[in-house]
């Protein structure tokens, strides 16, 4: 007769107290991300952009790639145990990346003009493939989304033959369907030969127009295959991109970093405000934290203005340009007094100024992405509280989102304006990662042998009508802990429970022992029926 170890009818009531639990708000994001990326194909709900032809910031592109990173940060820095409720998530995004409503702008983009290439006598012949040459705004958001599933499940779906399909066939245009093929290596292969056709500065976004913010994004990639593949794709790329920038200067006269450079001409525009500054060092943090950090730091200032203890608001470019200039003028000036945030907007009201872009930019979203990596948790939070006073949190099917609001600032200057990049993607993303996120996925991203080894939860996915809070294996305990609530009134889910040492469990519901099982092998897939209702169900699976 075999004697079964002892477990404890209860768990301590303190168990708990040491596993972060998700807020119903980052619960909230990861649902509504979910419910755009599970539309019918063709269907987009509140991702609709300001500009019909998807051009501009707030572009399909834009939302699904930050709403992927929105959903790799929470797995790896919250819910790591829960593999396939964000390897289901990320997959759709992806897919939806790869239909043609998102990159077939690129053919006309592709002509070039006038807004772009001042020099341009006539148009370029064009081209519908989205990858083989410019467009980084498109491919290298493509390569981080793959390179990210392939870092996150050790899987190489997206390295298999015609993996990343895209099929030109408009109906009534053209000699018949095109079909453009790439895996996630030869994607990487195909931007790491445009970076060398721009002297290692970058790959253009449109044509003659380099933006360092869109480069960001396809190094982080390279990094996370270069420990996959055992290769050091990214030291060489950085190497020669520093060097290359060094040359040129990344920063305008005003200390923020340029628009963009036009290689044509070798010339830069300035920036108008601190948008791409914000958007670009949220991600450069990952492999220059000195640079990203001080320039947000020092950068910012003008731009923020905290109207109370606990909010922050933000100021249009032309507002914190007239503040820095008048710190310039009067030392010990306090930013933050109404009289002071009224006399540059008074001072901006009267100054001429340049040609507005043809539609609004995203810089609330940005300077929330840089808030979430490189701000400390009182500006984050007096962002987001600005945010939830301001911007009309809405729930819709269990998920959060903020609806687009053209006005950009209500009579007191409090800033209202939000577009579908913020409200669908950016918040989320500030509200999922932690401070140094994309610094310590950069630093330690995790290994296909770590990957294979962990113990996981799967079986389940969002399309359950679950939310997740909790999902971690703790190593030292031998504990798997799943927090559970449904936002309908009653959902039945099976969980496989998958990498589990060899030996005897108990399976508490809210601290209560009400099951035992046994792993007699390794490698036993443990399959668990659970009812999950409103309430939080604390889920706990522990060794003996």
């Amino acid at each position: 007769m075999t004697i079964q170890p002892s477990l404890p009818a209860r768990l301590p009531a303190t168990f708990l107290a040491k596993y972060p639990k998700l807020t119903r708000e980052q619960a909230g994001h990861l649902r509504h991300i979910h419910n755009l990326a599970t539309l019918r194909d063709g269907e987009w709900g509140v991702m609709g952009s300001q500009e019909p032809g998807q051009e501009w910031l707030d572009a399909y592109r834009y939302q699904l790639a930050t709403m992927a990173y929105a959903a790799g940060a929470a797995h790896y820095h919250h819910l790591p145990a829960l593999r396939s409720v964000f390897q289901d998530l990320l997959d759709q995004l992806i897919r939806k990346m790869l239909r043609r409503e998102v990159w077939g702008y690129w053919f006309l983009t592709s002509h070039s003009g006038k807004f772009v290439d001042p020099d341009l006598e006539e148009l370029r012949q064009p081209w519908a493939d989205p990858i083989v040459r410019e467009n980084i705004m498109y491919s290298g958001h493509l390569l981080l989304m793959v390179s990210l599933y392939r870092m996150l499940f050790n899987d190489d779906k997206y390295n298999e033959e015609d993996a990343l399909s895209f099929t030109w066939n408009p109906i009534f245009w053209g000699m018949g369907p095109e079909k453009f093929s790439y895996t996630r290596e030869t994607l990487q292969d195909a931007i790491l030969k445009e970076m060398e056709r721009e002297n290692w500065l970058g790959v253009c976004c449109e044509p003659n127009s380099i933006f360092i913010v869109c480069n960001q994004f396809p190094i982080i990639a390279m990094r996370y295959n270069d420990v996959r593949d055992g290769t050091k794709v990214a030291e060489e790329v950085l190497s020669k991109y520093t060097a290359a920038w060094k040359d040129k200067g990344m920063t305008g006269e005003n200390g923020l970093f340029i628009s963009w450079y036009a290689p044509k001409q070798g010339t830069k525009k300035p920036a108008a405000d601190i948008g791409f500054t914000a958007w670009a060092t949220a991600f450069m943090n990952s492999w220059n934290p000195t640079i990203a950090s001080e320039t947000f730091k020092t950068r910012s200032v003008g731009f923020l203005s905290r109207i109370d203890p606990g909010r922050l608001n933000v100021n249009p470019g032309p507002v914190a340009f007239a503040l820095r200039d008048l710190i310039a003028l009067e030392n010990n000036l306090n930013l933050n007094l109404p009289a002071t945030i009224a006399r540059a907007r008074k001072i901006a009201a009267n100054t001429p100024t340049k040609p507005e872009p043809p539609f609004p930019r995203p810089m609330f979203g940005y300077i929330l992405l840089a808030a979430s990596e490189l701000g400390d948790d009182e500006t984050l939070h007096g962002l987001l509280n600005h945010v939830d006073q301001f911007f009309n949190p809405t729930w819709q099917n269990g998920g959060l989102y903020y609806p687009v609001n053209p006005q950009q600032a209500d009579d007191k200057g409090n800033w209202t304006e939000v577009e579908p990049f913020t409200g669908n993607s950016a918040v989320a993303y500030a509200r999922l990662n932690v401070r140094g996120g994309q610094r310590k996925m950069w630093e330690e991203p995790w290994t296909a042998k770590q990957v294979i080894a962990a113990p996981y939860m799967g079986g389940v996915g969002l399309d359950s009508g679950v939310d997740f809070l909790r999902g971690i294996w703790d190593e030292e305990r031998k504990a798997m802990i799943v927090t559970m609530r449904s936002y309908r009134p009653s959902t039945s889910i099976c969980l496989e429970i998958h990498n589990l040492p060899v030996g005897f469990y108990g399976i508490y519901y809210s601290g209560a022992l009400t099951e035992t099982r046994g792993i007699d092998h390794s490698g036993d897939v443990m399959s668990i029926s659970v009812d999950v209702g409103e309430e939080d169900l604390d889920f706990i699976v522990s060794k003996a």
